[in-house]
């Protein structure tokens, strides 16, 4: 039984956590060309991202019950080897509906860091200490797959959209025997689990704990903010700012910068002041750069710095929310932290996806649908926190 765990295996169970959302979004350069390639539409061919995401969500709440009860590395590998069979199987789909398939399969398996990775670090950490090593998995998670489309472009320029596949393939076979050689089995004592109703049981166990309420609902909005604009900004820079679409980018290097820096202020600042302290700290930093967004833009400064600056400030602020509201879920159950982690990662997967979806269905030109739906998420989600937990709830 391992006391704590070395920066090298952190940095695997980062690689291994970011590996589901980095095989969900490494794709995104190659729908267009999957569309062509199986000439079908593009709604069609945007159901091998937009299920990809309802597998992840799916997938959360097993990982974490079956982790706990037959163990953190064995469940991880397994994951790991579904991610591999997924992957094969869009090399070789001679359909769309087969490859669509084969995604699914895929991020069912690549959902499995999210889960058990916070999990172990629950098993090893307390709750102060685990909250600095969740952030550097949720930098790593959310960074990587920032960064997949461009090298997924970059392959569909030098070579095909299989190539795509064949590389996540490649990772997952190589994180599956650092993960067999270099892991340590966390997990103290399995818990019972019979099957899918004792999951539900579990998994309605923990919605009955008022503090898990408020940490994860704080997770799921949190990730609401984030998932908002990361799934309308694309369109915004076009048809609102009327800029060329490759400007997106370089003004997108704000977001994720923001990100890092919030995650390396709870990592280093997160034990003097707290889990509850951090997250109400970073949930007022998200509302004022969400609000200046808006201020910005209703004084007639429409240009994409106004939106973006402000709301780098915003993920700032999610950066230092996020790890704690997660550290603060597992820990609110430690004898059932795998479900915890689970449950967590399909509410902040299932909200955003539904999220996204919004963003797009109320998108009525401007920038103010989509920062209204930011600001209220927000807002709910540092009122989750302090409604739900108790002040002395993280200690």
């Amino acid at each position: 039984m391992t006391t704590h765990l070395s920066k090298g295996l952190i940095l695997l169970l980062a690689m291994v956590s970011a590996l589901g959302p980095v095989a969900m979004q490494i794709l995104l350069p190659a729908i267009p060309i999957i569309k062509e390639s199986f000439a079908v539409s593009a709604a069609v061919a945007q159901l091998t991202l937009s299920l990809s995401m309802a597998a992840i969500a799916v997938a959360t709440l097993a990982y974490g019950p079956l982790s706990d009860r037959y163990g953190r590395k064995p469940v991880l590998m397994a994951g790991m080897i579904i991610t591999i069979i997924g992957s094969i199987l869009c090399v070789l789909a001679p359909s769309i509906e087969l490859l669509i398939a084969g995604r699914i399969v895929q991020a069912a398996g690549g959902a499995v860091g999210m889960v058990v990775a916070r999990a172990i670090v629950r098993d090893v950490y307390d709750a102060r200490e685990a909250a600095s090593v969740i952030a550097t998995l949720v930098m790593v998670m959310v960074v990587m797959p920032m960064l997949s489309p461009a090298v997924g472009g970059e392959l569909m320029v030098r070579l095909d959209w299989h190539s795509v596949f064949i590389l996540v393939a490649i990772i997952s076979a190589l994180l599956l025997g650092m993960l067999f050689y270099a892991l340590p089995e966390t997990l103290r004592e399995p818990t019972i689990f019979t099957g899918v109703g004792d999951m539900l049981r579990c998994y309605n166990a923990l919605m009955r704990v008022r503090v898990f309420q408020g940490y994860s609902l704080s997770v799921a909005f949190v990730s609401v903010v984030f998932f908002s604009f990361i799934s309308a900004a694309p369109e915004i820079m076009v048809s609102v700012f009327e800029r060329p679409a490759t400007e997106y980018g370089y003004y997108f290097i704000m977001i994720p910068l923001g990100f890092m820096i919030g995650n390396y202020v709870t990592r280093y600042y997160g034990r003097k002041f707290g889990i509850q302290r951090m997250i109400d700290y970073g949930s007022q930093i998200s509302l004022a750069g969400i609000s200046l967004a808006i201020v910005l833009q209703l004084f007639g400064l429409h240009h994409p710095a106004a939106l973006f600056l402000p709301i780098a400030l915003a993920i700032f602020g999610n950066g230092i929310t996020l790890p704690n509201a997660q550290a603060g879920a597992i820990n609110a159950a430690p004898h059932m932290a795998g479900s915890a982690s689970g449950l967590t990662g399909f509410m902040q997967m299932g909200f955003s996806a539904v999220a996204a979806q919004t963003v797009a269905l109320i998108f009525n030109g401007t920038v103010y649908p989509m920062l209204v739906l930011m600001l209220a998420a927000a807002a709910i989600s540092l009122l989750s926190f302090r409604l739900l937990v108790p002040v002395d709830a993280a200690h």
